[in-house]
C-alpha cells in the first residue's frame, strides 16, 4: 500500500469533475484502462463518490470451504474488510466479473455506511440492491444477484492489489464515481488530474452554453481559435473559474 492520503482539497475538487474528464487526463498521460468495466450505480445521488480505495479479493468457491458456516468465523475476510476500511475510503471488490452471485447485501453495506465510509465498487453483484440504493453512501456493482456470495465467491485476501472489472486497483488509489460509472487515478497522479480537470471542466461548461446558444464546434471545441479563448477568459472572469 502506498502511503498517499487524499486531501480535503483534492476531494473537493474531484468531486467537482466528472469521470469522463478524468479519463480524458489520463489519457493524455498514457492510461487508457482505468474506466472500471461493467459497473454502474445502484442508484443516484446528487454528488460523486469520491475516496481512496480499500480492497478485498474473492478467489472461485470450493463447495468444501464455503458452507454457511464459514460467517460464524470472527476473522472471515469478508466481514472483516467490511469492519476495517477506513471512514472516507471506498471498498473495492475483486470478484472476477462474476455476477452471478452477491459479493454484499444491505445488511453489511449499511455497516459501511454508518461506519462513514465513502462508497462500495464491485465488479460482481449486490443482494437487495434496492435497500442499498437508498443509503445515503454511493454503491457500484454489476447488477444485483440474490445468491450469497458463498456460491461462486470465496472472500480471501484484505486490501491487496486486485483486478476489478478489468482495471488494476492498488490500495490507496483514488477512486471517482458518477452516473456515468468509476474511474481509478493512481494515487501519485491524483493532486495533478484534481487540479487539471478542474480547469477542463471550466471550459466544457464555457463550450456548452456556446454550444447551446448556437455556436459551431470548429475552432471552438478543441479551442484552435484566439477569438474563442478570449471569449472563454471573459467568460472564467464573469463567473469565477
Amino acid at each position: 500500500m502506498n502511503d498517499y492520503s487524499l486531501s480535503d482539497e483534492t476531494k473537493a475538487k474531484l468531486r467537482r469533475v466528472s469521470t469522463a474528464s478524468i479519463a480524458t487526463q489520463l489519457f493524455k498521460r498514457g492510461l487508457r484502462n482505468q474506466f472500471i468495466q461493467g459497473v454502474s450505480p445502484v442508484s443516484s445521488k446528487p454528488y460523486r463518490m469520491v475516496g481512496q480505495a480499500f480492497t478485498l479479493r474473492y478467489i472461485p468457491a470450493r463447495e468444501d470451504r464455503n458452507g454457511l458456516e464459514v460467517f460464524r468465523n470472527e476473522d472471515h475476510p469478508q466481514r472483516v474488510a467490511v469492519e476495517t476500511c477506513p471512514a472516507g475510503h471506498v471498498l473495492v471488490m475483486d470478484a472476477r466479473q462474476d455476477a452471478s452471485a452477491a459479493t454484499a447485501g444491505s445488511i453489511l453495506i449499511t455497516r459501511m455506511a454508518v461506519r462513514g465510509c465513502g462508497g462500495v465498487v464491485s465488479d460482481g453483484g449486490f443482494r437487495d440492491a434496492q435497500v442499498i440504493g437508498e443509503l445515503d453512501m454511493p454503491a457500484f456493482c454489476a447488477r444485483p444477484s440474490a445468491p450469497t456470495n458463498l456460491t461462486k465467491h470465496e472472500a480471501l485476501d484484505i486490501n491487496v492489489p486486485i483486478g476489478c472489472g478489468g482495471v488494476a486497483v492498488f490500495p490507496g488509489d483514488v477512486i471517482v464515481g458518477d452516473s456515468d460509472g468509476v474511474m481509478v487515478i493512481p494515487a501519485h497522479l491524483a493532486d495533478e488530474i484534481a487540479d487539471v480537470c478542474a480547469g477542463m471542466e471550466a471550459f466544457e461548461d464555457f463550450v456548452l452554453e456556446e454550444v447551446l446558444s448556437g455556436a459551431s464546434i470548429i475552432g471552438l471545441y478543441p479551442c484552435t481559435r484566439a477569438e474563442n479563448k478570449d471569449k472563454f477568459d471573459e467568460w472564467r472572469a464573469r463567473n469565477g473559474r
